[in-house]
């Protein structure tokens, strides 16, 4: 039995216990626990886990990570319809205006305050949700931003201006914006070393279904001339929050969020909730949380604060920048230009239902693209290696659709442009679109966790805002109209992230989290990170936040006896 579990047997009362002898009983035990052997243990054994010792011991983890992973389908199936309508010629007859040639376009300006409305969104309820969510925890945070995004859906459903739909897309992008951090942050912190690269990626698999549904709603509406060509995608919106609401209540809380609270009986329990004791009898609950508490103890020496200053100060702002410019390269390695797909495709000379088709096989890929990095991790490929070549490839590729621009065969470029934008929508999610859920996710510190992932999802926000400006009117046949050549702009932008990503970004794979704090502390180069030899139990630690920990555990101990 773990050191963890040891109390006196004498401090066991079969009825009756008075304070002052629980508080005699508590001392004495003192001396029997040993938080830091525990948690050595419980990191020897998550370090020796496979990925299918993994699969049978935290099949319920799995679950509930992949049902709150799920708020993201919403995200992505929401911006696939606000990035695709403009395209959608009964869409631009309702909320657009006149062409000389006759047919209606929403103007450029309105396409990029449709699109970046959602982002303004989603940076309000980020911030929002770097407090909401440590105050009130992970579960009742993603209820509440469930039950308002029932209610805003209501306005894009009735939507009559342009105006409406503006409004809508802020409202709606606030709890979207809550999604994007609580479901990387609970993927990661219900699962062990072996799971954690999976449960975060996944999260892209479900953006990608999002786009998905969403296309495959407005293709199944192409043939509509009246409103409801547009309003039925919206409406289909409603399917999501009561379900997912239903499971989300009866999921457990991360354990990891309840030791920071204080709450340690609490967190086993929510551990044993994500287990399967009964298909792994090496694992032991009190040596896991032990690792959390040891975890959390370091972390408490390493970072002085749990603010968003804290984020800024000693070697958490190293943290900080990387998760912020990882989140950041998704934009700036041309992924906003993708996101405009059917409207560029339509800007290259294909017909709007071809466009469309060429989307939904773009984001098909998306999905598919995310089981290809899983394979690709399964086979001992980094995080680090995979996102340096994706953003190699894809600077290829954006090259290439730069110079297609040139070709005096417009309809064979056309379809040659498509074709090149499905094998840029495959690399990208084999590598920098979904590794970098597992990056933001590994290298941010537990106590700053929410808010380090918030500030990066907050820039990757802003970064969107920008392209969302600039890609309406580098497309838009009534502004700059460049078309293909738009490729060469992305491709020296994606070069510069190449750059970036080869001196600065680490490899977190196979690490605990606490060694993870203590690479970053020790200052190891990120080039160096997978070499570098570390003990964070060699590391001293606060005693007092350990006394702190190791008085809750024995009380909990205590008092369990007193019941039997």
């Amino acid at each position: 039995m773990s050191s963890i579990h040891s109390v006196h047997a004498d401090a066991v009362s079969p009825v009756q216990h008075d304070p002052d002898e629980l508080k005699d009983e508590l001392s004495s035990s003192k001396g029997t626990l040993n938080i830091i052997q525990s948690a050595k243990l419980a990191s020897e054994k998550e370090h020796k886990m496979s990925l299918l010792q993994g699969i049978k011991l935290y099949p319920k983890a799995i679950g509930w990570s992949v049902l709150i992973s799920t708020c993201i389908v919403m995200e992505g199936y929401d911006v696939t319809l606000t990035n695709n309508f403009y395209g959608f010629s009964q869409f631009n007859r309702k909320y657009g205006e006149p062409t000389p040639d006759g047919s209606y376009q929403i103007p450029p300006a309105w396409q990029a305050g449709l699109s970046n409305g959602v982002v303004v969104g989603e940076i309000i309820g980020l911030l929002l949700n770097g407090w909401i969510s440590e105050r009130f925890g992970y579960r009742y945070t993603i209820l509440g931003c469930l039950a308002m995004l029932t209610g805003f859906i209501a306005i894009y459903f009735t939507a009559q201006t342009v105006v409406h739909l503006q409004i809508a897309s802020i409202l709606c992008g606030m709890p979207w914006g809550v999604f994007q951090t609580l479901t990387i942050t609970y993927a990661s912190e219900v699962c062990p070393v072996a799971l954690r690269g999976y449960l975060t990626t996944y999260i892209n698999f479900c953006w990608g279904l999002g786009q998905i549904i969403g296309i495959g709603a407005l293709m199944g509406n192409l043939s509509r001339t009246d409103e409801w060509a547009y309003r039925i995608p919206y409406g289909l919106q409603w399917m999501w929050p009561l379900p997912l609401a239903i499971g989300i209540f009866f999921a457990p809380e991360s354990p990891w969020w309840l030791v920071r609270r204080g709450r340690v009986e609490d967190a086993k329990k929510s551990l044993l909730r994500l287990t399967s004791l009964d298909r792994e009898t090496d694992f032991d609950a009190d040596e896991t949380i032990a690792m959390m508490t040891h975890t959390t103890a370091l972390e408490n020496k390493i970072t002085k604060g749990a603010n968003y200053i804290d984020c800024f100060r000693g070697t958490d702002l190293r943290r900080t920048e990387i998760v912020c410019m990882c989140w950041a390269i998704q934009n700036l390695s041309g992924n906003s230009f993708s996101n405009y797909s059917t409207y560029f495709l339509q800007a290259a000379g294909l017909s709007e239902s071809t466009s469309y088709a060429f989307a939904l096989g773009q984001y098909g890929i998306n999905c598919v693209g995310v089981f290809g990095a899983w394979g690709l991790i399964t086979l001992g490929v980094g995080r680090r290696t995979l996102y340096i070549c994706g953003l190699a490839g894809l600077f290829t590729m954006l090259l290439i659709l730069g110079f297609l621009g040139l070709a005096p065969d417009r309809q064979a470029a056309s379809m040659a442009t498509g074709s090149i934008m499905l094998v840029w929508a495959l690399c990208y999610q084999l590598t920098v679109g979904t590794v970098c859920y597992s990056l933001v996710a590994e290298i941010s510190t537990r106590r700053l966790q929410i808010k380090t992932v918030v500030l990066g999802r907050v820039l990757y926000n802003v970064v969107a805002i920008i392209c969302g400006v600039l890609t309406p009117y580098m497309l838009n046949p009534i502004a700059w109209d460049w078309g293909n050549y738009a490729g060469f702009f992305w491709a020296g932008i994606c070069f510069f992230c190449f750059i970036y990503a080869y001196f600065r970004i680490p490899e977190p794979a196979g690490r605990t989290f606490a060694e993870l704090d203590l690479l970053f502390e020790q200052k190891v180069p990120a080039r160096k990170f997978a070499s570098t030899h570390v003990d964070v139990f060699a590391e001293h630690v606060d005693p007092e936040v350990m006394k702190k920990y190791e008085d809750q555990i024995a009380i909990a101990n205590i008092q369990k006896g007193l019941k039997v």
